[in-house]
């Protein structure tokens, strides 16, 4: 489909081409997907944008499709069609005159939207195919034409139809981020005023009244120095040497080594403090909430993938929200919040993607690093550490010896990780479970240095062994989202929030207990539609709660 508001909707279906005028194409598009269910067509967000909040679950959005196939992160039309035309996307066509050197090209019948040269005319994707219905009929034509030709794309992958079914979860999963941009994080702002208020200071009237306030906090650790030497708290070499007259002499700065110290020194406390108050102030404070609060609501940019493993992401601090404004987070009235967290996802994932027998049996039970330690014969958290350490690269410390235990109890799992980080070190892209292409990167910094090529080498290894993990656990973590979507709406349920292994979920507070069983149940939904391995247990830990920060 192609819709225009004001113009009205075009379609296509096999051959088939025609239009609606109406003022309302969104109505008529609810209208029929209340009474039938076909997989709708779009070209990309701006379609999803319009058709935010209306029950459609099956979809097929064709720029989000690209993302997925050739792991970019943008992902213009004229580019999309170009791929797969096998047209160089650095010859787009762009519109306006020919400078004086340049050769005349023959550009064709306006009319339509292909140029003799193959590619998309760039007026029609400026917007001119939503000039006339017909336009827009031809406009989804040419949609259902690029779906063609991305599902041969899917079938040369090694598992085509579990590629198909992630692009089209993946999707469902833009649409579900169209609907969180639109609709926003409920927010108390009251309380989010008194958490400012708190950490930042008071609201400042001008500029001039924001740096006294700044400086004000400033003193609250400078104040603790014998010296009154002046200092930036800004700039970690003068921290760090404000902190050897002191008596400190640290190697850094970092937080975990200076709260060794905090209970001993009231400047380290106050430091730490400040730390914390200068991330409200700066990242979360009176700006932040002008900016991106609005109707008691916060909003930001949500999308499907980051453009690299494939995890959703997000503007505007919805995805870095510190802890200690987790309370700002609140039901709207009569609502509840559903809080739902799945458990040592990443492992379990490992263990679907890979098929490892004994890995899988560790998964039925609620805690899976319980088996795994007896296998290896090492404590639990010394095993926790060992296989997120396999997942991450970090093969030194504690947990050293433990790896080995894993290599030799967990072989076919361990063997999935070491051969995509071998693909990455020789600079090789890596494809997750479902089909996502993971790009690898080159460092033209490496000529003639041998030392930097094996450093940069290894950072590669260790990134596409988390990625294949990583980016297969992102795909489940969409197909739950977008099941508890489906599954919610007849209870009144709206996701809120996706945050990397962690759902929210506001709902009538009448079907607070129904929702949080439905968003469990979902879980194995879920598992059922992605996992490659139905043996696999995929738990979660479900709450009702009024506020995110009273979430365990």
């Amino acid at each position: 489909m192609a819709l225009s508001p004001g113009v009205g909707v075009g379609f296509a279906r096999g051959d088939d081409r025609w239009s609606v005028a109406t003022a309302d194409p969104v109505a008529l598009i609810a209208e029929a997907a209340t009474a039938d269910a076909p997989r709708w067509v779009w070209w990309g967000r701006e379609t999803s944008d319009l058709l935010a909040g209306l029950p459609i679950d099956r979809c097929w959005d064709v720029a989000t499709v690209h993302r997925f196939l050739h792991g970019t992160w943008k992902a213009p039309i004229g580019v999309i069609w170009a791929v797969l035309q096998g047209l160089d996307p650095d010859s787009l066509p762009t519109m306006g005159q020919l400078g004086l050197l340049d050769a005349p090209v023959d550009e064709g019948d306006r009319e339509l939207p292909i140029r003799p040269d193959g590619h998309l005319r760039p007026e029609w994707i400026a917007g001119a195919f939503a000039e006339t219905p017909d336009r827009l009929a031809t406009w989804a034509g040419l949609a259902l034409d690029a779906v063609g030709q991305q599902i041969l794309l899917l079938n040369r992958l090694p598992d085509p139809d579990r590629a198909l079914a992630t692009a089209r979860s993946e999707s469902a999963a833009d649409l579900l981020c169209a609907e969180m941009t639109i609709a926003g994080l409920p927010i108390d702002v009251p309380e989010a005023e008194r958490l400012i208020s708190a950490s930042a200071g008071r609201r400042p009237r001008t500029s001039a009244e924001e740096d006294e306030i700044r400086a004000e906090r400033d003193e609250r650790v400078l104040s603790k120095l014998e010296s009154s030497q002046p200092v930036n708290l800004r700039n970690p070499g003068e921290v760090k040497a404000m902190l050897r007259r002191h008596g400190h002499d640290l190697p850094d700065t970092r937080a975990w080594r200076l709260e060794q110290l905090r209970t001993t020194d009231p400047l380290i406390d106050a430091l730490l403090t400040w730390r914390k108050d200068e991330r409200i102030a700066t990242t979360f404070g009176w700006h932040w909430l002008d900016e991106h609060v609005r109707d008691s609501r916060l909003r930001g940019e949500w999308a499907s993938s980051d453009g690299a493993a494939g995890r959703m992401s997000a503007s505007a601090g919805l995805h870095n929200l510190p802890s200690t404004m987790r309370p700002v987070v609140a039901a709207e009235p009569g609502h509840r919040i559903v809080r739902a967290d799945l458990g040592q996802i990443e492992p379990r994932v490992l263990a679907a993607v890979s098929g490892d027998r004994r890995l899988i049996d560790a998964t039925r039970q609620d805690d899976l690093y319980a088996p795994i330690a007896r296998a290896l014969g090492v404590e639990r958290d010394i095993a926790k550490v060992a296989v997120l350490g396999a997942m991450y690269g970090a093969t030194t410390g504690e947990s050293a010896g433990a790896l080995a235990g894993l290599q030799k109890s967990y072989p076919i799992a361990m063997g999935l990780l070491e051969a995509a980080a071998e693909s990455g070190k020789a600079g090789r892209d890596v494809v997750t479970s479902g089909g996502r292409r993971v790009r690898m990167w080159a460092d033209s910094s490496t000529d003639g240095d041998l030392d930097r090529a094996v450093s940069v080498a290894a950072a590669r290894g260790r990134y596409a062994r988390n990625a294949v993990i990583q980016g297969a656990a992102a795909e489940f973590f969409k197909v739950w989202a977008i099941t508890v979507r489906r599954r919610g709406r007849p209870l009144g349920a709206e996701v809120v929030l996706c945050l990397h292994d962690e759902l929210l979920v506001q709902v009538p507070a009448d079907a607070a207990d129904d929702a949080a069983a439905m968003v469990d149940a979902a879980v194995g939904e879920a598992a059922h539609y992605w996992s490659p391995e139905p043996d696999v247990r995929f738990v979660a830990d479900v709450a009702v709660v009024d506020r995110w920060s009273e979430a365990k």
